[in-house]
């Protein structure tokens, strides 16, 4: 259920904020002492008093929420529908009624304030790579802009604005990411399932030779299907949950209109995001989002 009380009401929009932000207790931002007081209030906000340096604060300072004078229920509504809906930049200006600067700077602030998935496998592993389009959008050109029409064929590359974006799926957790990257090589494979539980990691992949030195590799265990001989699938052996998350991401990304490939790592980690809360209910999801940036 869409929590709509918290998108008509200040107060509320204040104290979900506040339940979220102080659940281990009030903090100070600034000398992160816990020896507060409650000091009057600021708006719809509480504010407090620091008996260690002195200094008051209110419930928004020190967040993505501070210094704003859009309504916290305003920003609260963007970052719901942002989320849970993908609702597009220039549609959620005309919602809350503010430029589509502020809207752009706001929902930039947002997605800089999440952090990086922590990819701890356990494994076995799915990983495949898609290229996406992401370009120099809303930054001055030394070219003309890409040709939207015939694309070259063959795999992308990060200058030619076709960034690699690496899915991953770790069938022993069933958590799910997505990684964009300059390069599709070696290296960067390596560094993605550095991290793992298990001395031999077991991975799945497609015919792409990047993953050929994980064989020689004691760490790891390859298993493979070649696409190009019409082989998708064999047994475990597949790419397909990452092929399938890989369409969502793209789905993701559409509305936004060719996402500049400097921010292209921003997007993508809200759209972690959204998988994480997409079978919340809507107040849990909206805690889960606010809990995400702080």
């Amino acid at each position: 259920m869409i929590p709509l009380d918290v998108f008509g009401s200040e107060s509320l929009a204040a104290d979900l904020l506040q339940q979220v932000r102080w659940r281990d207790g009030v903090e100070c931002p600034r000398c992160r002492s816990d020896r507060t007081v409650r000091n009057g209030s600021y708006g719809a906000f509480q504010r407090y008093l620091c008996k260690n340096c002195d200094r008051t604060f209110n419930d928004k300072t020190g967040t993505i929420f501070a210094h704003s004078k859009v309504a916290l229920r305003k920003w609260l509504f963007s970052i719901y529908a942002f989320l849970r809906f993908n609702t597009s930049l220039r549609q959620l200006q005309r919602e809350i009624g503010v430029t589509y600067k502020t809207m752009h700077q706001r929902v930039e602030r947002f997605t800089r304030a999440l952090d990086a998935p922590q990819l701890d496998l356990v494994g076995p592993v799915e990983i495949d790579e898609v290229y996406v389009s992401a370009g120099l959008k809303g930054r001055e050109r030394d070219q003309e802009s890409r040709s939207r029409g015939l694309s070259t064929r063959g795999r992308g590359s990060y200058e030619g604005d076709k960034p690699p974006v690496f899915s991953i799926v770790d069938r022993g957790t069933g958590q799910r990411y997505v990684a964009p990257a300059k390069s599709a090589d070696e290296s960067t494979v390596r560094l993605l399932l550095a991290d793992h539980e298990e001395e031999s990691l077991t991975v799945y992949t497609d015919g792409f030779r990047a993953y050929d030195p994980l064989e020689d590799d004691d760490e790891f265990t390859r298993e493979y299907v070649v696409h190009g001989d019409g082989e998708y699938a064999d047994g475990d052996v597949h790419v397909n949950t990452c092929e399938s998350h890989a369409s969502l991401a793209r789905r993701w990304l559409s509305p936004h209109r060719g996402v500049s490939k400097d921010k292209l790592t921003q997007y993508l980690r809200a759209f972690q995001l959204r998988s994480e809360l997409f079978r919340k209910p809507g107040r849990k999801a909206l805690k889960h989002a606010v809990k995400a940036t702080l």
